[in-house]
């Protein structure tokens, strides 16, 4: 990544460090939105689960911050496949930061960073009734390619959770 931070002038992402996990446990812990669609993250999320989160290894994470306040207002991270040419993207958003417009712009962020680093493909999925989590996807210019039919047990829902893959090749990110 460098020293410059990836910025489009409104919102920033910069790596998560150990002094945001206070920040990182108020924005996740019972947030039920996050609860109910992110069944892997902790409910009740507490600073050990985001010091634990932070110390994971095989992920490229970044606290999404307002450019001007330095803000967390969400958090959105890269994995990578092996062969290192397709990143797969995980994204959320703080309550108070929702229908802004931030994640999709951090989205389009993450997605350019992705191609720096040498992307064929970034791609990620949303329960297909994670009507938000869609809508993000396709305003950063993601193209739906299909359903994952009864991918994911969620105890959470009590059903197991269809995924709509969405994918994006270089050149097709929207500004």
């Amino acid at each position: 990544m460098g020293e410059r931070l990836p910025t489009d002038g409104v919102i920033a992402l910069r790596p998560w460090n150990e002094a945001d996990a206070g920040e990182m446990a108020a924005c996740l812990d019972g947030d039920e939105e996050i609860a109910r669609w992110l069944d892997q993250v902790p409910q009740p999320y507490t600073v050990a689960d985001a010091l634990a989160f932070l110390s994971r290894t095989g992920e490229t994470t970044f606290a999404v911050v307002d450019a001007g306040s330095g803000g967390v207002l969400g958090g959105i991270g890269l994995r990578w496949n092996d062969a290192q040419d397709v990143a797969e993207i995980g994204y959320w958003a703080r309550r108070e930061a929702r229908g802004r417009g931030v994640t999709t712009r951090a989205l389009r962020l993450a997605g350019g960073l992705a191609f720096d680093q040498g992307a064929a493909r970034v791609q990620l999925r949303a329960d297909v009734e994670n009507v938000p989590s869609r809508r993000v996807a396709e305003k950063a210019g993601f193209t739906a390619e299909g359903v994952l039919r009864d991918a994911h047990w969620n105890p959470r829902l009590g059903r197991r959770q269809s995924w709509v893959m969405y994918s994006v090749l270089p050149g097709e990110l929207k500004s």
